[in-house]
């Protein structure tokens, strides 16, 4: 055995234990010592990196940065230190992906901040449960995906309405519900759901989003992924649209949804994306009509023309919003005596953007719905895709702050990394 005084000669290899050396004092140089010092590389201080991010010429309030490190950085848990000693949690993927939050970004502002490895930090929790996926951030309840039918809240529901494949319930940060699923109004209302309503097929007109008649349904079919981490966490999902006008069921539209949800501070962000493509070679024509698409159902409390309030992108209220076209909505109200609220980002990117809106005058619904602006139609070969960012917080609508979530939804920064 080569002896510990003989390592200790070796100044970079000083630290390692006696037991890796195995060999002679001869064979050790030629055979061991550029494992040794590739090792003692290895255990040596963590890498870091500079990050740079520039604000353009509006405010971010709140901005979730993405990044890339360069293709040698290690696969590991990394922080990033502010220039005022803020830490903040960074999620970075294997292919070297990265992201963070950001908070009061000023306009034309440049922040530096260092990465460096470090442990993994809590942000995001998924967990799959009988059917139900259930996101957290930082323990507390944000939203859960319906992979499976859950049992239905009444014994008067017929179970034309029993669905899959849509989020509820939504919570505000300090815990409040947002959202309804099987209102005794509207039954086939579910939380946060898609679904399109007047179409032709197949020289049919299934209806998927009104259950009640018998045309149409929308199912989850498969759950792709979850994922979770100090930043962001959610899952990818697969559902169908499935006509049943006919004699017998045909598959009509094949559905991908992607739930992302961010461990932001202060309110609740959650991104949902959605693809669409044709389950058979014939055209699913979308025809004119004044909902359909990706619905929001308000929480019970709200039913009512007086009980929920609406406020757009464009200062128009439930009185005059609808069919107008905004680049954000407010909805919200009272539940058990707070006020809160949630509020739908359109990408600018979604067909007919800014698209036109169904707000109800008395039931606490919303609906982007491009349908308003004419019909148009899926084709074989395409894919039709939708974007929101749903933004989930306690107290009343803050037009400022929603108008600068949605710059950074349509408009996000991209920091550059540079080593230290």
């Amino acid at each position: 055995m080569v002896s510990p005084a003989w390592v200790s000669e070796i100044g970079l290899l000083r630290n390692l234990p006696a037991y890796v050396l195995t060999a002679t004092r001869d064979a050790a140089m030629k055979h061991a010592l550029p494992i040794l010092v590739a090792f003692a590389a290895a255990c040596g201080p963590p890498q870091s990196y500079v990050l740079d991010v520039s604000a353009p010429n509006e405010d971010r309030t709140i901005a979730v940065v993405s990044f890339e490190l360069p293709r040698r950085a290690p696969v590991a848990a990394w922080q990033a230190y502010q220039a005022d000693g803020a830490v903040l949690p960074v999620q970075v993927d294997e292919s070297g992906a990265g992201m963070v939050i950001l908070t009061g970004m000023a306009a034309g502002e440049n922040r530096v901040l260092t990465l460096v490895q470090a442990e993994t930090t809590r942000g995001v929790s998924v967990a799959e449960r009988a059917g139900m996926v259930s996101i957290s951030v930082m323990g507390r309840p944000v939203t859960a995906y319906h992979a499976g039918k859950q049992p239905l809240p009444r014994e008067d529901i017929d179970t034309v309405y029993h669905r899959s494949g849509y989020l509820h319930p939504v919570y505000t940060p300090r815990g409040y519900m947002v959202t309804d699923d099987y209102p005794p109004s509207h039954t086939h209302h579910h939380g946060i759901w898609s679904a399109w309503t007047r179409t032709a097929f197949m020289e049919r007109n299934p209806d998927f989003w009104n259950m009640g008649s018998r045309t149409g349904t929308v199912e989850h079919v498969a759950l792709d992924s979850l994922w979770e981490g100090p930043v962001h966490g959610g899952l990818r999902a697969r559902h169908v649209q499935t006509d049943l006008s006919g004699e017998e069921a045909v598959r009509a539209l094949d559905e991908e949804w992607t739930v992302r949800v961010y461990n932001a501070p202060g309110i609740h962000l959650i991104d949902l994306s959605i693809w669409q493509t044709l389950a058979t070679d014939s055209t699913l024509h979308l025809l004119e009509h004044q909902y359909g698409g990706v619905g929001l159902r308000g929480a019970r409390a709200w039913y009512g023309a007086d009980n929920a309030m609406f406020l757009t992108s464009e200062g128009r209220t439930r009185a005059d919003g609808h069919a107008t076209r905004a680049r954000w909505c407010h909805m919200g109200g009272t539940v058990d005596g707070e006020q809160i609220g949630i509020a739908v980002l359109g990408h600018p990117d979604n067909y007919e953007a800014p698209q036109p809106m169904r707000i109800h005058p008395d039931e606490p619904f919303f609906n982007y719905a491009p349908t308003q602006a004419g019909g148009f139609a899926i084709s074989p070969g395409q894919t039709f895709d939708m974007r929101y960012r749903f933004v989930v917080y306690d107290g009343e609508a803050d037009p400022a702050l929603l108008d600068a979530l949605w710059q950074d939804y349509a408009h996000p920064l991209v920091g550059t990394v540079r080593r230290r």
